[in-house]
Order: structure tokens, then sequence, then C-alpha cells
């Protein structure tokens, strides 16, 4: 999290991304609801074929009677295929037409035993007209079945059976049609949202190293040009800093591994002594003021990164001589403030990836509720200052959103 390096009160983007995986095998695949929609409609038209044989309807009229059922069955799995629905108003209005004609002219001769495929009509008014009009003539459709069992001459009971199986079957067909472009889609943006979780765990597992092994890579690198210079004329000296750079290499492997692990806590007062070691060792006169109290663990591990950064970047960005630390709490209000007199116009690190650390420092502050500033002051002075409430925590939502605009710079930037 850009907040702290990683805190252990939340779950990692590798356990969210299996927590999506899990959850989508346990809903059935878009093939499995496509069958299951063409199973239900089947079973719709075996009943109304079943009507047609008991009613006793035999030869041409037989004939005719399967052949409506066919173009019926035919044009609802076209209506009830995502892209018929996007095809423009006018070749949508003449398959429902169709669908119409089918629907009501084999009624004239098979009354209340075609009823059922009223529902198919009713279905398709709400799946490919707009929503006010689909309901509208859906509901037209139903009550329009009240009439061939009063043709018939049939219980009043058997036309209010038939208006209620044909609103039904459409609801079904309207239901299973949408649940199928739903599991659809949802196997879709599974893979997208398993790749943004990638990404956005790539970025945090960047962030940190870049935080965390900046600063000792830098202090190796100072600490072994410093042993060079000392081995000729001061090895005893020069042993002693070996030492300190066996435990700087042996604190950088630890936080690599915590990175790994996904947690990562810092302390600012002991990166406050170890950032006096190392400009001290590359004769930069650091002077420290530390007047804090009690700060909550997400603060101490952000200011003791933003730290680490502000003295890489003094080590690696400039020509420093004098570099001033204050650690200050006012009101609830935790100030660090890292100065150097050390910047030129002509002078930076021309290493590749030499980094873009205050950004990252900027997303992590954001995250606790804090701000970060950076200004030149006359001459070659710079200060670096981070103001953040000293008891905050991290917002998940200001975190995510900053995780997610950094990554979508990322993207624009590869």
């Amino acid at each position: 999290m850009p907040g702290r390096l990683k805190s252990s009160d939340g779950p990692s983007e590798a356990v969210l991304v299996e927590g999506i995986l899990r959850r989508s095998r346990d809903l059935p695949a878009p093939r499995m609801a496509q069958v299951i929609l063409i199973a239900a409609l089947l079973c719709y038209v075996g009943i109304t074929a079943l009507n047609i044989l008991s009613a006793g309807v035999e030869g041409l009229a037989l004939a005719a009677a399967f052949g409506c059922l066919g173009a019926v069955f035919a044009l609802q799995l076209l209506h009830s295929r995502t892209s018929t629905q996007r095809v423009p108003t006018g070749h949508r209005a003449l398959t429902l037409g169709a669908q119409a004609a089918f629907t009501y002219l084999p009624l004239i001769a098979l009354k209340s035993q075609w009823g059922a495929m009223a529902g198919f009509l009713a279905g398709s008014l709400l799946l490919l007209l707009p929503p006010r009009l689909g309901w509208i003539l859906y509901g037209i459709v139903g009550v329009s079945m009240l009439v061939p069992p009063l043709l018939e001459g049939r219980p009043v009971i058997d036309s209010v059976y038939l208006v209620q199986t044909t609103l039904l079957t459409g609801l079904v067909t309207f239901g299973l049609t949408r649940l199928s472009e739903l599991v659809r889609v949802l196997h879709e943006s599974r893979g997208e949202l398993t790749r943004a979780a990638v990404t956005r765990e790539r970025l945090r597992f960047a962030r940190d190293l870049h935080d965390l092994l900046g600063y000792s890579l830098s202090a190796i690198q100072l600490k072994g040009e410093l042993i060079h210079r000392l081995i000729p004329a001061h090895p005893a000296r020069a042993m002693d800093e070996i030492e300190d750079v066996l435990a700087i290499s042996r604190q950088s492997l630890a936080d690599v591994r915590r990175v790994a692990s996904g947690y990562r806590d810092m302390s600012l007062e002991e990166e406050i002594a170890s950032a006096k070691s190392v400009l001290g060792a590359a004769e930069v006169d650091a002077v420290t003021d530390i007047r804090m109290g009690e700060v909550s663990p997400p603060v101490d591990t952000v200011l003791a990164t933003v730290l680490r950064e502000a003295v890489t970047n003094v080590l690696r960005h400039s020509r420093a001589v004098h570099c001033e630390i204050t650690a200050v709490e006012e009101d609830g209000l935790m100030t660090l403030s890292v100065t150097n007199d050390g910047v030129t116009d002509g002078y930076r690190d021309t290493s590749p990836h030499s980094g873009s650390g205050l950004g990252n420092l900027g997303l992590r502050l954001r995250a606790v509720g804090g701000e970060l500033t950076a200004e030149r002051g006359p001459g070659t002075l710079f200060r670096l200052v981070a103001r953040v409430p000293a008891h905050g925590d991290v917002d998940p939502d200001l975190d995510e959103a900053d995780e997610a605009a950094e990554g979508e710079r990322s993207w624009l930037l590869a």
C-alpha cells in the first residue's frame, strides 16, 4: 500500500486475485448458461407440441403447426442473442413483426393449444424494445391471451391461467437471456480484474523496492568509495566502514524479504540515526532536531520512507556539504523537514532510471492524510517538507484511487 510499505491488516493483491478466481469458478460458464437458456426454450416448445398433438391435429395442419413452432423457436433464439439487441431498430421491428405473426395467426386454428407461444413474444418485446414501451407491450400480449379460451367457451379460470402462463414465460425468457449475458460479461471482466490486481501489486512492489533499496544502495556506494580512499592510509578505519557496509547489506536483504512477504514497518527515529551516519560518511555535515512524541505506525513508516528518499536524493542528486533534518510534532501535526545546500543547476545523477521517488512519496502521504512539498531556496538551498497527522491511518479509498491513477500513468508512459 502506498501509505506504508505494506500493512499486515489487509489482504494482499495476490489474495484478492485468488479470491476473484475462486469465486468465479463457482459460477456457470457462458456456454453452460447458454445451454440452460436453450433447454428452457425447448421445454416450452415441447409443451406446445404436446398440446397440438393432444388436440388431434393431423395432416397438413399438423405440418403447418410444427412449421410455425419451428419459426417461433428460431426467432426467439435470434432475439436472445446479445448481438441482435444492438442491430438497427428497423431490423428488430421486422423480426418482432414476424414473431408476432407466427404467434397470433396459428391461434385462429389452434386457439388455446397455441397460447404458450405468446410468452416468447412477450419476452422478446422486453429484450429488444426500450423498457417503457417493452413493458407496456408485454402487458398487452399477456392480456390478449384472455380471448382464445373465451372464444372456445372455456371457463374464465382458463383465460386467467393462459394469461399467467404467458406472462411467466415472458419473464423466464427475458430473465434467462439477461442472466446468460451477465455470466458472459462476468467471465470477460474476470480477466480484466485479475490483470488490474496484478498490475497494482507490481506497482506496490516496485515502489517498496525503490524506497527501501535506493537509500541502502546509495549508502553502500558511498561507503565503498570511502573505503577505497581509506585503505592505503587508514586500514583500521576502513575495516570499520566495511562492517557498516555489511550491516547495511544485511538490512537490505531483510528489507527485500519483508517486501516480498508483504509486511514492512519502519521507525523514523532509527532512520534519522542511520541517515546521520550515512551523511557523515559522505562528508556531509548533518544536523538533527528531533522533537516528536508518539505517532501511529503508518505515519512512522511513511515519514521514515520520506526521510530515506530525501537522503538518497541528497547523496545522488546534489553536492551538499550541509544537511539539516528536523522532526517536530505540534498540536497533533507531525512535520518532517530535510534541507540541504547542494542543489546545482548542472548536477544530476546520470544513471539510467534514476527514479521518481518524490511522486511515490506524494502518493504515500496522501494515503495517510498528509502532504509533501519541495521547494528551492536562495542559492543552492533545497527543502523537502512532509506534514501529516501524528495519529493518522491509511485511508483505503485514497490508497486505491492513488494506486489506480499511478497505474494509469504507468500504462500511458509504457
